[in-house]
């Protein structure tokens, strides 16, 4: 009995020991840091991502969506895309080299290639995005194909089409040799001009002598013909008149009248030819030159001493105190003017109103200065938009200025 009472007594001294060493072996001290376990109890949710799935997933889906938008075209991207083929299939492609023609279109109309492209989409039935392209699999002509989805995209493809066409045009234009020829030729006419205005009134055979030295055939550019051209002009007089009345006064030196006109006129041809070559719009600033005086002329004197009676006078003119006052000035629309009516309309409200009213096509300040410049004499008002110019008159123009404006604006619309 006592030794069972002994051998009771160890089991459970033994108990006791192994019961604190495992109390001992899972509590952690606050100095004892490396000895703690972290136990992570599972989540409810069996759908939980287990350690970076979640960050590796986002990454995915942003891999996927990057390449879409990069690798798959929108209907927009998609549409041009077919639109500039079809165009340059019809037209060819365009180029900036010197000598080559840009394009075969190079005078087609708007209409032609809008109709072109129309066709051309008409024709095409494939699907225009392949990843969505389930509802065309089993028949053609669903509606993800270029024929139903890119018709709306078409006029707006076809202006960015004809501008950069007309852009390799004007560059094609302006580096050819035929560019660089008229360039030189436009520079000794303008010294030319120069000539003739300051030498008018002297003798034929000065005046000549004058124009060969400035715009000759031995100056680059200039040429005999150029300084017939000049030294003609008025010399005739701008109408039969003109030319009876220098019979009658036996000065054949003079000119007639509006000779400074004619030689204005003379310059602009030469300047219009320059912009044909080289594509550019260059205009020519003239002013208008003082008229003849009220008083009688050689032919009038000569007249009334045959027939006994004077002519009458059946203008008075006044003199102009803005004698250099240009005959036309250039004004910009706000907004795109499609025909001649709404040009002309425009101007005429312009002077049907005060320059604070409120105006789509033009701000205050251009309608101020349109007043100001009518007043002061212009007689022509050239109004343009992004692509277009219209020649809107708005008093009675002699025959050589409406000459001189049509060679100088010769691309505008008159009507």
């Amino acid at each position: 009995m006592k030794r069972f009472s002994c051998i009771l007594g160890l089991v459970c001294a033994y108990t006791t020991v192994n019961t604190a060493i495992a109390v001992s072996a899972g509590t952690v001290s606050a100095a004892d840091k490396n000895r703690a376990m972290v136990i992570q109890a599972p989540a409810s949710n069996k759908n939980t991502l287990r350690g970076n799935a979640a960050v590796a997933n986002a990454y995915k889906n942003n891999q996927r969506n990057t390449y879409f938008i990069v690798n798959q075209p929108d209907v927009d991207t998609a549409c041009r895309e077919k639109i500039f083929k079809c165009l340059t299939d019809y037209c060819g492609d365009t180029t900036v080299v010197s000598g080559v023609p840009t394009t075969k279109c190079q005078y087609a109309t708007e209409i032609e290639l809008y109709n072109y492209a129309l066709l051309c989409l008409q024709k095409d039935n494939e699907i225009l995005l392949p990843q969505y392209g389930a509802n065309t699999k089993n028949y053609v002509g669903g509606m993800n194909t270029a024929a139903q989805l890119c018709p709306s995209y078409v006029q707006q493809e076809l202006m960015s089409y004809l501008s950069m066409a007309n852009m390799a045009n004007q560059l094609s234009k302006s580096h050819s040799d035929l560019c660089l020829k008229r360039r030189q030729e436009l520079e000794a006419a303008m010294a030319c001009h120069a000539v003739a205005l300051a030498y008018g009134n002297e003798t034929n055979s000065k005046l000549t002598s004058q124009l060969t030295d400035y715009c000759g055939a031995s100056v680059p550019g200039g040429s005999a013909e150029m300084v017939t051209r000049f030294s003609n002009a008025g010399n005739v007089g701008a109408n039969i008149w003109g030319w009876a009345e220098k019979i009658v006064s036996l000065d054949l030196n003079n000119k007639g009248a509006d000779w400074q006109a004619a030689v204005d006129a003379v310059l602009a041809g030469y300047t219009n030819r320059m912009n044909l070559a080289c594509g550019d719009n260059m205009q020519l600033n003239t002013v208008s030159h003082a008229s003849n005086t009220g008083a009688p002329s050689a032919l009038q004197t000569v007249a009334a001493m045959a027939v006994g009676a004077t002519f009458p006078t059946t203008t008075t003119k006044k003199e102009n105190p803005y004698a250099n006052q240009s005959i036309w000035q250039e004004v910009t629309s706000l907004s795109e003017l499609y025909k001649y009516d709404d040009a002309y309309q425009l101007v005429m409200a312009v002077f049907s109103n005060p320059s604070t009213t409120p105006n789509a096509f033009l701000n205050s300040a251009q309608m101020d200065d349109m007043h100001t410049a009518y007043t002061r004499g212009t007689k022509v008002f050239i109004v343009r938009d992004s692509a277009r110019c219209y020649i809107v008159p708005v008093a009675a123009l002699s025959s050589t200025e409406q000459s001189l404006v049509a060679q100088t604006y010769a691309g505008c619309f008159s009507h």
